[in-house]
């Protein structure tokens, strides 16, 4: 019942409801509340005629007028008179935007507030702004008198405020009066148990006495002189009435004399259990939408938890993939570094080697210069010239030993390693999230699948709550037999319509998505059923489909004019035009009549089936794409790719039938007119996709007829393939 409180709370004041009244807009604001937000307006620019606080209140005119003020939100000054007061407005305890009454007045006694006489009266031409939706209305004469009081709100509060008093005491007890249990309404007495088996024992004309707990006997108490309400209008009068136009109670009176008379009314006994019942079906409801807000609550909660120990885990396995990352560097680094190592080593050890080898040739040219340096000393010629020749071989070979190259160095200081850093600089730059998982499978809406004729339409959609990004999505249906799946749409649209199916099949369907990560799982496999398929009255062993269609506006010459729901057609042009069939056949028996309509100056008006790609602007059978049979008065002629064949007597006029039979069990083509078999087998071979089509000019007009079973003369096992059929 807590979350009840904030209902039973004045929107002026904030406090619990003290005598509420019921406003024009169903909101509901004490008496006291009401007296001290009226604001009133000039004499002399009151409407013409004052407007009740009833059921005229007129939403429509009174918006013109509102006192909100979209400025600040609060309550102001009559907005429609110039000369209106204006003051500054105030906050009640709840938040609500209030203005004190223009004229100073006492502060209200809650205790006087039931007398409205004691009260001062209500200046005329009072205004009242609700407090909740800002509607604003001007009082008539009887003032805040003109509203009905809300008795059920107010035993509402006051049940409420009683469950939250202390209990009530026993009246009986001589001592320390013990807790109340009972309260007898006949009585008007609390007893505590002891005190009720004393004094008011179940027996004799006691036993009638009816007792309640002690909470409702005092709302009782306090609300039994106020059982029956009395009527705004006609004080004396109680109300029994209820004013299904105005949807409020009225008295007897009103509907002698009053505003009601004209009104359907009802009884009020029989409207509170209509409302009563009607409420509590609105109420049945809306619990239903909190017991799905509370398990809503409850899924949140969980994701909130969810989230949380999805968003530990993501982090710990983020840091544990840039920490892999951090010691593959690392290891990497210590690779490098071996590299320079073992680089700086071998430049110090050739550096080295020769630094040595250097330093010994050194020392032995040094010695040899210094030894011939003594010899070049020695002033005697003949030991001179004994040892000359030597030492100048040994002095030009030693030289040579320091010939081109040697005092060259044989390394570099420099390292002649340079580390290409910038594509993984640039790739940890661009080191960023990437879609992980493939999607989800996706839903098919059977509400929105369906066939026609032999087309199936189906449509899908990603699961509820889904956040995987979907690039597109493929259509997958098998062959109508039981066979593989296959392809039919890939793309990014959720909707998709396949034509040319067989009739008579039942198709299995499904879909799946993908991204850049992968394709998803499979929805659902869904079985669709083409159109059905019928007997024909011969006792035929094979199946005929009966089947429904139209001419197709999509697929005509603009030249075609189409009417009767696309089964009449006729054209504008002298010339002649193509209109086919919105569906396609590929296998059965199939049988389809054209009556026509109009037939002036003996045209040549076209019957037959073509491939979708038939050319429009011609007579059918002009070109490769189409089979057909024109007639005119006398006689007909069948044509494909502008060959004429089987030139038969029999023509058409006004009123005439013209039927075409397309049999795939035996891949032939037939003609009738007037029920007739016109000529022989008109095309054989018959295979693949054909649409029923027609071409004609403005002289003639005819309509189509489908859904009609096969010929009785016509059983393909029997046919006649040179011309006769049985």
């Amino acid at each position: 019942m807590d979350e009840m409180e904030e209902e039973l709370k004045c929107p002026v004041c904030g406090s619990f409801f003290r005598e509420p009244i019921i406003l024009p807009c169903s909101h509901n604001i004490c008496l006291a509340c009401a007296r001290n937000i009226l604001v009133q307006t000039p004499d002399a620019e009151s409407p013409q005629s004052s407007r009740a606080s009833g059921s005229d209140y007129d939403y429509l005119d009174l918006d013109k007028m509102s006192l909100y003020s979209e400025a600040d939100s609060g309550y102001g000054s009559y907005g429609g008179f110039v000369s209106a007061p204006t003051t500054p407005c105030q906050k009640s305890p709840n938040g609500v935007r209030v203005f004190p009454p223009a004229v100073p007045q006492p502060p209200p006694q809650h205790h006087l507030l039931g007398h409205p006489g004691s009260l001062p009266p209500i200046p005329r031409n009072s205004c009242l702004t609700c407090p909740q939706c800002h509607r604003s209305l001007i009082l008539d004469e009887r003032g805040l008198r003109g509203f009905a009081k809300n008795r059920v709100l107010e035993g509402v509060v006051d049940r409420y405020q009683q469950s939250k008093t202390a209990a009530l005491k026993c009246q009986l007890c001589e001592k320390s009066p013990k807790e109340a249990t009972v309260m007898c309404e006949q009585c008007d007495v609390f007893y505590c148990d002891p005190c009720r088996l004393r004094c008011h024992p179940p027996r004799g004309p006691l036993a009638k006495h009816r007792l309640v707990p002690p909470a409702q006997g005092r709302v009782s108490r306090r609300t039994s002189p106020r059982k029956i309400s009395t009527c705004t209008e006609h004080e004396l009068e109680n109300l029994s009435m209820y004013c299904v136009q105005c949807k409020m109670p009225v008295c007897y009176q009103c509907l002698e004399e009053g505003k009601h008379g004209t009104h359907e009314v009802k009884a009020l006994g029989a409207m509170w259990k209509l409302h009563k019942g009607q409420l509590s079906q609105a109420l049945n409801i809306l619990s239903d939408r909190a017991t799905e807000a509370k398990e809503f609550l409850v899924q949140l909660r969980n994701m909130v938890q969810h989230i949380q120990e999805n968003g530990v885990e993501f982090e710990a396995c983020l840091v544990a993939q840039c920490d892999a990352l951090i010691d593959a560097l690392n290891r990497r680094k210590a690779q490098l570094l071996t590299r320079v190592n073992k680089e700086h080593e071998h430049k110090l050890k050739v550096v080295r080697d020769q630094i040595s080898h250097c330093t010994v040739k050194l020392r032995q040219t040094t010695g040899l210069m210094e030894y011939c340096l003594e010899v070049i000393k020695e002033n005697d010629p003949s030991g001179f010239l004994q040892i000359s020749d030597a030492l100048i071989r040994r002095v030009h070979m030693t030289e040579g030993q320091w010939g081109k190259g040697t005092l060259t160095p044989r390394m570099t200081s420099d390292f002649d390693l340079t580390l290409d850093s910038g594509p993984l600089l640039q790739t940890i730059h661009q080191l960023d999230f990437i879609q992980m998982k493939v999607p989800s499978a996706p839903m098919l809406q059977l509400e929105e699948c369906c066939t026609i004729n032999n087309s199936a339409t189906l449509s899908w959609k990603q699961p509820p709550l889904s956040t995987i990004a979907v690039d597109g999505y493929i259509l997958e249906l098998d062959d109508g037999n039981g066979g593989q799946f296959r392809e039919v749409y890939v793309g990014t649209e959720t909707i998709c319509t396949v034509d040319g199916l067989h009739y008579n099949s039942t198709y299995m369907s499904r879909v799946k998505a993908f991204n850049a990560s992968g394709v998803g799982q499979y929805s659902k496999t869904l079985a669709m059923q083409t159109s059905e398929t019928g007997q024909s009255p011969c006792d035929m062993q094979t199946l005929a489909t009966v089947a429904w269609f139209t001419f197709d506006p999509a697929s005509a010459h603009p030249d075609i004019i189409l009417s009767n729901d696309n089964l009449t057609v006729t054209c504008n042009s002298y010339d002649d035009r193509v209109v086919m069939g919105n569906s396609g056949f590929s296998r059965g028996v199939h049988y389809w009549e054209i009556t026509v309509d109009r037939y002036d100056n003996h045209p040549d008006p076209a019957f037959g089936v073509a491939r979708v790609d038939v050319l429009k602007d011609v007579m059918l059978g002009k070109d490769d794409k189409a089979w057909a049979m024109y007639v005119d008065n006398n006689r007909s002629w069948f044509m494909h790719n502008n060959s004429h064949t089987n030139r038969t007597d029999g023509g058409v006029s006004e009123e005439a039938t013209v039927g075409v039979l397309l049999d795939f069990t035996r891949g032939i083509l037939i003609f009738l007119i007037n029920d007739e078999q016109q000529g022989p087998v008109a095309f054989e071979g018959i295979e693949g996709l054909y649409y029923p089509a027609v071409s004609l000019n403005r002289n003639v007009q005819v309509t189509l007829h489908t859904g009609l079973p096969i010929p009785d003369f016509y059983t393909p096992e029997e046919a006649d393939l040179s011309g006769s059929v049985c």
